[in-house]
């Protein structure tokens, strides 16, 4: 059986800390690929502006364009209406029945999984795997990961690897004020960011 993860996520921009949670899920879960997707309308973050999906996803393309085992799906951002994970898992694995999906996401998302729409189904149609973030400890996320797996009946994966401390947000406003990012994103990612001139107003 193929074993396969979906890592989803807004990725305004994508940075190398998703490329090294990417990896390190790559190499800890065994997997044969690791599948980016780009959110399209996720209804967590109704009132935050996103950079237009079409560049969203055309900048994943391309940094992992020669990577054999990284894949990107533009499912979400083609979907009409919010983007629910139950939605994208049933329509994955009506795709492949015979996958093994694994659902990657960040700490913070595990503390929120009981109010997501259908949080059951989405424990029942994945393995649900969770990377630390900062502003959590170890101890933590295994208190409720335990907590979760409880109420659900569901085995829930604590992917526990190093943190490196980067986020999107903080990139665009590094971008804005003119400082250097060349250290926390790829460097074809920073071309293409000088090149449209994005994240400056």
């Amino acid at each position: 059986m193929s074993k396969k993860g979906i890592f989803g996520g807004t990725f305004d921009p994508i940075h190398n800390g998703h490329l090294h949670v990417a990896y390190e899920s790559l190499y800890k879960l065994h997997l044969d690929k690791v599948i980016f997707m780009p959110s399209g309308n996720p209804p967590h973050k109704t009132n935050k502006k996103l950079t237009d999906s079409c560049i969203r996803y055309n900048f994943i393309k391309k940094i992992i364009q020669n990577e054999e085992k990284f894949d990107i799906s533009d499912y979400e951002i083609n979907k009409k209406g919010l983007s629910y994970t139950y939605e994208t898992l049933e329509f994955f694995n009506k795709m492949e029945p015979k996958t093994k999906w694994y659902f990657i996401t960040g700490a913070d998302c595990l503390m929120d999984i009981c109010l997501w729409k259908n949080a059951n189904k989405i424990l029942e149609l994945c393995e649900f795997v969770v990377f630390n973030r900062p502003g959590y400890s170890k101890e933590e996320i295994i208190m409720h990961k335990n907590k979760v797996e409880e109420k659900y009946n569901k085995k829930i994966t604590f992917l526990d690897i190093p943190i490196l401390e980067i986020s999107s947000t903080n990139i665009r406003k590094k971008v804005k004020k003119g400082e250097n990012i060349s250290y926390l994103v790829p460097e074809k990612l920073e071309d293409l960011l000088t090149k449209m001139n994005l994240y400056k107003l």
